[in-house]
């Protein structure tokens, strides 16, 4: 057994997302980002395949992608509650990286391990953002899944897709304390 890091442990026992829409300015600089991004890309790796790329989007990006997911959401004739919801993200959000699954060919590693790869990203990015003292929180919506919307605003290729975006920012409220899972429900401990 190695060293307990009690202090590790403490924050993932009391790790809470920030809602985006109250993380306000400042946000991390190119300085203070970069060790989050080290973080996130030291997730597990089957295979060392890095499937998993990001794209840093800053407030010009995320005001055209705001317009973006407004005129996709109308052309796709979503209603108008999933149009806003779609554009807000983008309006309210200071600062975001997209992190994008990039899918590798590979005879050993099945597409599933390189999807949960991604999400592993994710989630180490969000509590690095958090524990470096940023608010953040991972958001994907209806935007994140539509071709057009990633293809024209993000650039993606036939073979990426979005498994998050990281929104950071400065905490501007408390955020809310929300119903944790009952370990007794969801657990099951085999002995044979």
């Amino acid at each position: 057994m190695q060293d307990r890091n009690q202090a590790a442990l403490d924050f993932l026992l009391s790790r809470r997302s920030r809602p985006a829409k109250t993380l306000g300015l400042p946000v991390p600089d190119r300085e203070a980002l970069h060790p989050i991004l080290t973080a996130a890309a030291r997730s597990p790796d089957h295979g060392k395949l890095e499937p998993w790329r990001f794209i840093v989007l800053e407030r010009k990006a995320l005001d055209r992608l705001a317009d973006l997911a407004e005129a996709r959401g109308k052309s796709l004739g979503r209603d108008e509650a999933d149009v806003a919801k779609g554009r807000k993200q983008f309006d309210d959000s200071h600062l975001a990286v997209a992190v994008i699954e990039v899918q590798k060919p590979s005879e050993k590693i099945p597409p599933i391990e390189q999807t949960y790869s991604a999400g592993a990203v994710c989630l180490a990015m969000l509590n690095a953002a958090l524990a470096s003292g940023w608010g953040a929180n991972w958001l994907s919506g209806w935007p994140a899944h539509d071709r057009g919307f990633v293809e024209v605003g993000l650039g993606l290729g036939t073979h990426e897709r979005v498994a998050g975006f990281i929104h950071m920012g400065t905490e501007t409220s408390v955020p809310p304390e929300r119903p944790r899972p009952d370990l007794e429900h969801i657990t099951t401990w085999m002995e044979k």
